[in-house]
């Protein structure tokens, strides 16, 4: 559990770090009643789509991870069934990236 935290907390203060890179200047026409660009809808769009696609990077790396780490061990144990499990693993991870990709593009297109 305290791992899950410690990463948790990578994930806020990495976002937080990266906010400014969002942020828009002010038109010539602008005066100083203009709402700061940290609060403009579009920046919160633009920071929510972000965010989603961190944790989206996020779980998909750990899957893939835990998937790589189970198969290894597996042939390690079963070493006659070795291209089985290769050929299963290969696939499972293309539809974890897949569906990473398709996520990633809903996180950018909000």
């Amino acid at each position: 559990m305290f791992k899950l935290a410690k990463i948790a907390l990578l994930v806020l203060v990495v976002s937080a770090m990266a906010i400014p890179a969002f942020a828009q200047e002010k038109k010539a026409g602008e005066g100083a009643a203009a709402a700061p660009a940290a609060t403009s809808p579009g920046f919160m769009v633009l920071a929510g789509g972000a965010a989603g696609a961190g944790l989206v990077i996020i779980g998909a790396g750990l899957g893939i991870g835990k998937l790589a780490a189970s198969a290894v061990e597996s042939m390690a144990r079963q070493p006659e069934v070795a291209g089985n499990i290769q050929t299963a693993m290969i696939i499972a991870a293309a539809l974890i990236e897949g569906v990473t990709f398709f996520a990633l593009i809903v996180c950018m297109k909000g």
